[in-house]
C-alpha cells in the first residue's frame, strides 16, 4: 500500500468538476484507491463518495492505493492534481 497527503489549493475546493476528474483518472487503474478527509475513507473511484466529502480550500486529504499497479495509480493521481490545479 502506497498513501500521500495533499493540501487543496483550488479557491473551491473538490467540486463537481475536479471530483469528475479524479475519479476518471483513478478508475483507469485497478487498484483500490480511497481517500480520507476528516478520518472518512471513501472510494476514490465513486463521485457520490467523493462529493459527499464536501472538501473545501485549505483542506488536507489523503490518498491510499492498494494494488498491482498502486504506483502508478499514484503517480497519475499526483500529476492530475497538480496539472489541474487542485491540490500540492
Amino acid at each position: 500500500m502506497v498513501e500521500k497527503q495533499f493540501k487543496v489549493i483550488e479557491e473551491t475546493g473538490i467540486h463537481a468538476r475536479p471530483a469528475t476528474l479524479l475519479v476518471s483518472a483513478a478508475s483507469k487503474f485497478k487498484s483500490d484507491i480511497q481517500l480520507e478527509y476528516k478520518e472518512k475513507k471513501v472510494n476514490l473511484k465513486s463521485i457520490m463518495g467523493v462529493m459527499s466529502l464536501g472538501i473545501a480550500h485549505g483542506a488536507e486529504i489523503k490518498i491510499y492505493v492498494e494494488g498491482d499497479d498502486e504506483q502508478e495509480a499514484l503517480q497519475s493521481l499526483e500529476e492530475t492534481l497538480a496539472k489541474e490545479g487542485l491540490a500540492e
